[in-house]
């Protein structure tokens, strides 16, 4: 059976203080996970040992980072390496967001970089993909995902897969007033899972956990979290409070 994760993403949020307080909150109250289940807590750079500290004695609670440089060392001012993440305690890092794409021009043979250095540094890489509304209205999503898939992660091996998990971003349904159903949710994923099996054959396919990353919130995570194909969530502003993050892990505790 695949893993069932929600992972927080904090963006560019929350103080030193606020994030220790938050981080503190939702493992005072956080529900028994069974070895299947996971939260990870994606925080900035600055948050990240002290996250690490936090969580270390509790089970199947861990640490991601929102990006690293795909180089392993060397002159560039304001990075990070994926080895420095993992010296510092962290076990995942998010590759490939939609923000990262838009504000940062990453495109899909970088984010192939980027892969490349977490997996060395024995990272587990939480992967993004997804389009936008131009693309879904044109009915063309599935070929779109696919291709990014294509171009940033199927070069790996079917053992180095195993170390990655998929965040599905529907960005047309995320400030735009228009909202992603579960079925959308649950087709798109299905197809994602097709591709992967495709490529690496059912057994990997079936192993890969698939995160919804639209705007899932408390209200409406037991509906995604049912879809056969949806393996938890990928959360923006919903993990930045307590009540609401742990409304969606107890959510995903709830379902399967």
């Amino acid at each position: 059976m695949r893993k069932q994760i929600v992972a927080g993403n904090w963006k560019m949020n929350l103080t030193v203080t606020e994030g220790q307080a938050l981080v503190q909150q939702v493992l005072e109250q956080l529900p028994e996970l069974s070895a299947q289940k996971q939260v990870i807590f994606g925080t900035p750079f600055l948050h990240l040992c002290q996250a690490v500290a936090q969580t270390k004695d509790t089970a199947n609670v861990g640490v991601a980072a929102q990006n690293c440089h795909h180089q392993a060392s060397g002159a560039y001012t304001g990075e990070i390496a994926a080895g420095m993440l993992q010296a510092a305690g962290v076990q995942s890092v998010i590759i490939g967001h939609s923000e990262r794409r838009m504000y940062n021009h990453e495109d899909n043979a970088l984010l192939a970089k980027k892969v490349d250095a977490a997996l060395a540094a024995n990272l587990h890489v939480i992967f993004c993909c997804g389009e936008s509304l131009d693309i879904r209205d044109a009915d063309t999503q599935n070929a779109f995902v696919e291709q990014q898939l294509n171009e940033s992660i199927f070069h790996l091996s079917a053992e180095q897969m195993a170390q990655v998990t998929i965040a599905y971003e529907p960005i047309w349904a995320i400030g735009t007033g228009r909202t992603a159903s579960a079925a959308q949710a649950q087709d798109m994923h299905a197809h994602i899972r097709g591709v992967l099996a495709a490529k690496y054959g059912e057994s990997i396919s079936q192993q890969t956990s698939i995160l919804y990353g639209g705007s899932c919130k408390a209200s409406n995570a037991v509906e995604l979290f049912s879809c056969p194909d949806v393996d938890g969530g990928l959360i923006g502003g919903a993990s930045l409070l307590a009540d609401d993050f742990l409304g969606i892990i107890r959510a995903m505790v709830s379902t399967r």
